[in-house]
């Protein structure tokens, strides 16, 4: 076959004018069958692939998809995030739930800048860092993979995401739809009404495809009795139809696709990330007449033109391994950690706050198993492998050369007593590790048994019999899972957590530590929200550190120093019982997911949360002294907005607008208030500024009738700094008609 048309004169085409539809078709048409087919996969066989990723292959090197050397076709070379690349070393920066505690897009799109540099740099075109799913329960094992449990924040995050990593690489979007269970994802079947599925659970999707996203991945759930990689109602009728969306949809990892040929009928453009259903299945089901070659060609040319419109955009310099963990970076991950911390609480002791540290202070104590930690969150797929990683009690020595540190940096309870006696103060490090919670890695022939079944049987060829010798070894050797392959023994199981509190050793610790000492900061490690009822009126100072990256020790000591006034602000709501979160069940096979979740669930019930969404302290104090609505704006109202701080020290104000929405209709399914907006402002001292914040239509669209639709007749908006703030400034915004 004469090749007059290849990748690279394609991509040319593209800039000098082409349409790149027009462009892919042509490039098209030089493709063998076997190789429109070979783009509809993961490039490796499964035995070769999966031995690989057993050997640590993939962990140096990205997952390829739909490579055609004869053509220079590059195909999808994939690497995993979101606090950073999974390939070789990299920057691990803070995981998501923190970066969204900032409230500050613009600094989001600058890491999925760095994120984007780092991985082409290591030959990915493809990172699947923006994980955008709606944490229903906290207690779901990857909820620091995510940005908020509102949709709001959870859009413009992804979308801000999206920005960062587009110039040099495919942003992939993860999962559609409803992955918020770990435990049991690769079993249940979320059940789900459209008004909830429209409302709640899919408008951060669609922000980022109005946002250009090129590539969704599929989850692994199912949704309504559905496999979401065969989900027609998902992938074709709501995100191509409805949305627009012209993109990639590629499956989750080895167990994503259920059934080949119906996953590219419903709109599963990839089987991922090796050869196997589709293998089996697809060129049967073309010689039957059940598959055609159109529905391939299809996938095959959204395929083509999404690489060919990013090959021809990208930034056109290429980046070095040099630029990896540069000292921008590293500056980056520190200032992001520093305005992720949330202070929670700062109560006087004898008339004096404890933060920030006094200079005075000559010693302190530094407690907990996590002290020490280097661990930067989960270890499953978004695990990064950094060159350094600053912990805890490293960043404050650092910090405080000459105040004597006193370290217990484990659950020993007399230990933590006998250094907090010695103190002027105590640092206690509590929450959560890779063991605790993360990303769920071991489904077995008891508990999965449908997943287990969609791996092909072992054959005779080179790759099956090294991945079979792999797995005696390893069930010589006692590993924790029998037949378990060498590359992956020291990775936790994972899953969700069991409870939403502290560790009872945690628990102890603190009560141990406060009845000697009156002066403990206790700082919580954790992705999801936590009930500390039990014990967070023991201590006078209270903040969330989060995971947070390779910089995390220095910004915690930047916060309790004062080095860095907080601004973190909470993501989500931290209930005060179990019974003010939606019922979970980890080992479920079937659950049901409503619109009541998080801040939403609690205003709808009237409770009090212990921490509501948005709060979060300052060493300084702001007000919001005035908020006018200003002219027109497309996508929200515009509201001019006068903001002071009326304390002693420069910081950083998150104004929030929340919207109480009255309709033409009766409405008592929808939420009594919901985020609108938010703008973050740096203040001086007793500085007073005008700033423009604009309150989204987006959140107070209902479905009615199988449509989205705007019927609002009046919106109370509540302009403060966190949901249900008393001295929020009231503004009443009435439209002048209803908006479809």
């Amino acid at each position: 076959m004469a090749q007059n048309v290849n990748f690279q004169r394609s991509v040319e085409s593209v800039k000098g004018g082409q349409e790149p539809a027009l462009a892919a078709r042509e490039l098209l048409r030089e493709l063998t069958d076997e190789e429109k087919l070979s783009l509809l996969q993961g490039d490796p066989s499964f035995w070769e692939g999966l031995y690989k990723l057993y050997a640590g292959y993939y962990l140096l090197n990205p997952y390829v998809h739909g490579e055609v050397k004869r053509l220079g076709i590059p195909g999808i070379r994939f690497s995993d995030g979101p606090r950073g690349i999974n390939i070789n070393k990299a920057t691990a920066f803070p995981v998501s739930m923190a970066r969204g505690a900032t409230w500050d897009p613009s600094l989001e799109e600058q890491v999925g800048h760095v994120i984007g540099l780092e991985g082409r740099a290591y030959k990915a075109n493809t990172v699947g860092s923006v994980s955008i799913n709606l944490p229903r329960h906290p207690a779901w094992g990857r909820a620091q993979e995510t940005y908020s449990e509102d949709p709001l924040l959870l859009g413009e995050f992804g979308a801000a995401h999206v920005r960062g990593l587009k110039p040099n690489v495919m942003p992939c979007v993860k999962h559609l739809a409803l992955n918020s269970m770990e435990t049991a994802r690769f079993r249940v079947n979320v059940t789900v009404d459209e008004a909830a599925l429209h409302e709640v659970y899919l408008p951060h999707f669609r922000r980022v495809v109005e946002e250009g996203a090129p590539i969704i991945m599929s989850a692994y759930n199912s949704v309504n009795g559905e496999w979401a990689s065969e989900n027609k109602h998902l992938m074709t009728d709501i995100l191509r139809n409805q949305w627009g969306f012209q993109g990639i949809v590629i499956s989750d990892w080895v167990y994503g696709v259920h059934d080949g040929v119906k996953s590219i009928k419903a709109g599963l453009d990839i089987e991922a990330p090796f050869q196997n259903l589709r293998a089996a299945s697809v060129r049967p089901a073309l010689e039957s007449g059940e598959l055609s070659w159109t529905e391939i060609d299809q996938a095959a040319h959204r395929i083509l033109t999404t690489q060919l419109l990013h090959y021809a955009r990208r930034n056109p310099e290429e980046p070095t391994t040099d630029m990896v963990f540069n000292q921008r970076a590293r500056e980056l991950a520190r200032e992001v950690a520093s305005k992720s911390v949330v202070l929670l609480k700062n109560t006087p002791v004898n008339a004096e706050k404890l933060l920030p540290l006094p200079e005075r202070i000559e010693s302190l104590a530094i407690i907990g198993r996590l002290a020490t930690s280097r661990h930067t969150g989960d270890r499953a797929s978004s695990l990064v492998t950094c060159p350094k990683v600053i912990s805890p009690y490293d960043g404050i020595r650092m910090a405080l050369p000459h105040v004597k540190l006193l370290l217990s940096d484990s659950d020993d309870e007399e230990a933590a007593g006998d250094a907090a006696t010695k103190a002027d103060a105590v640092v206690l490090i509590v929450g959560y590790d890779g063991e605790d919670e993360g990303e769920f890695l071991r489904p077995s022939k008891d508990t999965d048994p449908i997943a287990q079944a969609l791996l092909p049987a072992p054959d005779n060829s080179y790759w099956s019999r090294r991945v079979q010798a792999a797995r005696k070894a390893a069930v010589s050797e006692s590993t924790s899972t029998p037949g378990e392959p060498e590359g992956l023994k020291s990775r936790p199981t994972g899953g969700d957590r069991r409870s939403v509190r502290l560790r009872d050793e945690d628990v102890r610790l603190i009560h141990a530590v406060a009845t000697v000492n009156p002066r403990v900061i206790v700082s919580v490690v954790t992705g999801g929200a936590i009930i500390a009822e039990e014990w967070r009126f023991k201590v006078p100072a209270l903040l969330v550190s989060w995971y947070n990256g390779c910089q995390g020790g220095r910004a915690l000591a930047d916060v309790l120093t004062g080095a860095v006034n907080p601004s973190g602000h909470l993501p989500w709501s931290m209930p005060r019982s179990e019974a003010d979160l939606p019922a979970f069940d980890p080992d479920a096979n079937e659950i049901t997911y409503t619109k009541w979740v998080g801040q939403r669930l609690l205003d709808r019930r009237g409770v009090t949360a212990a921490y509501p969404l948005g709060f979060g302290l300052s060493y300084t104090q702001f007000a919001v002294a005035r908020a006018v609505i200003g002219g027109a704006h497309t996508k929200g109202i515009r509201l001019q907005v006068q903001v002071q701080n009326t304390g002693e020290r420069a910081g950083r104000c998150v104004v929030q607008v929340y919207g109480r929405p009255q309709f033409r209709t009766k409405a008592d399914d929808f939420p009594t208030r919901v985020l609108a907006g938010f703008q973050a402002v740096e203040l001086r001292a007793h500085e007073t500024k005008s700033i423009e914040v604009v309150a989204a239509f987006a959140p107070f669209q209902r479905w009615v009738k199988g449509n989205l639709v705007w019927d609002v007749t009046q919106v109370d908006l509540e302009v403060g700094q966190f949901a249900g703030d008393c001295d929020a400034v009231s503004v009443v915004y009435r439209p002048s008609r209803s908006r479809m």
